[in-house]
């Protein structure tokens, strides 16, 4: 698996104080903990409007949402997607479960990966096979990547 040649793109308002390095050190540390290899992948930041209008486009879901994931390639080991989150409901998030803003966006990091890796969320066990995979992954790399902030 070479993942010193992935291709990560990352667009991020300069609203945002989350920095493009460290998004990147969270999906490489990723690659490493779950085996993957990274094809390409793009990590989006948008608004409520913009996530409300693709979310409307793509999934006929006339609301707002924290993340979209789309996988590109159909495969759950070479990485091939977009994820596109919700910075602001992002914040909304962090507020509602007293955790930091960082912490949320590498929650979202994490369950977009995983959405990617095949992982689905839809159904009640499903979700909660997901919801229990994300957490591990969330402390594990809180505690490696986010201190490092």
């Amino acid at each position: 698996m070479n993942i010193s040649n992935s291709k990560i793109a990352i667009l991020i308002p300069k609203i945002i104080k989350f920095k493009k390095s460290l998004i990147r050190a969270i999906i490489l540390q990723l690659a490493e903990e779950l085996q993957f290899s990274i094809a390409s992948i793009h990590v989006s930041f948008v608004d409520k409007k913009e996530i409300l209008a693709l979310n409307s486009k793509y999934l006929s879901h006339h609301f707002s949402t924290d993340i979209l994931t789309f996988n590109y390639s159909g495969s759950n080991t070479d990485l091939d997607g977009e994820i596109i989150i919700s910075y602001e409901d992002a914040v909304e998030n962090a507020r509602r479960f007293y955790t930091s803003e960082n912490e949320e966006y590498l929650r979202l990091i994490i369950h977009g990966i995983l959405h990617l890796l095949g992982y689905d969320d839809q159904q009640k066990n499903d979700k909660l096979k997901m919801k229990r995979k994300e957490t591990s992954l969330v402390k594990k790399l809180s505690t490696m990547i986010l201190n490092k902030i």
